[in-house]
């Protein structure tokens, strides 16, 4: 009961402003909940979800409890197509996917745990939705999984640094200082998962490689967990290049964000024309997350979809001036 109503009653507080229609009142060990049928009967399902989490050893932040009712109402939802369709959000919030360091890296939206099982299932996935919503910490956690498990002899992390081409000369140090900003989310998302000072010795000896983009190029890489990053500022060219790097044993996952392209000059999207070119074929999978999958603070969701309004608004403007301007024309 303690680790249900959470300390000074945070979680039961978040319980009733999710459910306001049904009246929950907790007495000893015991829990009546009244109101309407449709209400009480949600409560009633919320709370032994809830419970059902703690069972399997999950924690329980006012986040958590919030994921939860979002994951019930899209399973109850005409969507949501019934108990089977969609999975019970204690089977999302305790599915493990890595144990390290006393942390365990878990799914926590329903976006996410398809996101990874389609990487357990599918030999190239690409994982596409806006920053926060774990596409590229998940897949660094199922590499990792993999190689520990000797799924995969090695790993390697590569992202374009776009942002190199023209300043890349002016910034202090060799070649490979020059290079380790662009790459050092992915050494941070490591340090989160391995043992910190056996990050060295494994990037010594080759087991795990971060690479830009461009030395991938005339390489064969089997055995391997290959992750590419920041795949929206690939060129088409680029975007082939890496895929056709895939050798025998090996898994590959893209991820990207089409809303943030930082390509010069207009340039067209890698990761936007190969879902066009590739959509239909076999092992190989396209996992879209949302601003529903994000897992940082809550303004985030609501900033990425106030830019969506703001950009389907700019759309909508933009197409209705081009159709008064072909009106006028054929007047």
């Amino acid at each position: 009961m303690l680790a249900l109503l959470g300390r000074e009653d945070a979680t039961l507080r978040t319980i009733e402003a999710l459910v306001p229609a049904a009246d929950i009142h907790v007495r000893g060990d015991r829990i009546a909940i009244r109101g309407e049928p449709g209400a009480a009967a949600l409560a009633v399902e919320f709370i032994e979800e809830l419970l059902a989490v703690i069972g399997r050893g999950g924690s329980l932040r006012p986040d958590d409890v919030r994921r939860v009712f979002a994951m019930l109402t899209e399973r109850q939802s005409p969507s949501g197509s019934g108990d089977d369709a969609v999975p019970r959000p204690a089977e999302v919030l305790t599915q493990s996917i890595l144990s390290s360091r006393g942390r365990t890296v878990r799914p926590k939206t329903l976006g996410q745990k398809r996101y990874v099982d389609a990487i357990a299932a599918h030999t190239i996935t690409f994982g596409i939705g806006p920053a926060g919503t774990g596409k590229t910490y998940l897949a660094m956690a199922k590499a990792v999984q993999a190689l520990q498990s000797k799924q995969v002899k090695r790993i390697v992390l590569t992202r374009p640094a776009v942002e190199a081409g023209e300043r890349l000369g002016f910034l202090p140090g060799t070649l490979s200082e020059k290079i380790d900003p662009y790459l050092r989310p992915l050494y941070d998302a490591l340090q989160d998962m391995l043992d910190v000072d056996s990050i060295p010795r494994l990037l010594e000896a080759g087991t795990i490689e971060v690479a830009p983009l461009a030395y991938m190029r005339g390489r064969t890489l089997n055995d391997a967990f290959i992750i590419l990053d920041e795949a929206q500022n690939t060129s088409s060219e680029q975007m082939k290049m890496f895929l056709t790097r895939l050798g025998f044993g090996a898994k590959m996952v893209v991820t990207g964000d089409v809303t943030q392209t930082d390509l010069p000059g207009g340039m067209a999207s890698g990761l936007l024309q190969v879902r066009e070119i590739l959509t239909g074929l076999e092992d190989l999978q396209f996992c879209e997350l949302t601003s529903k999958d994000v897992v940082r603070h809550r303004l985030v969701s609501q900033i990425i979809d106030a830019y969506a309004r703001d950009e389907a608004t700019r759309v909508a403007a933009h197409s209705g001036r081009s159709l008064r301007r072909e009106n006028r024309e054929e007047r």
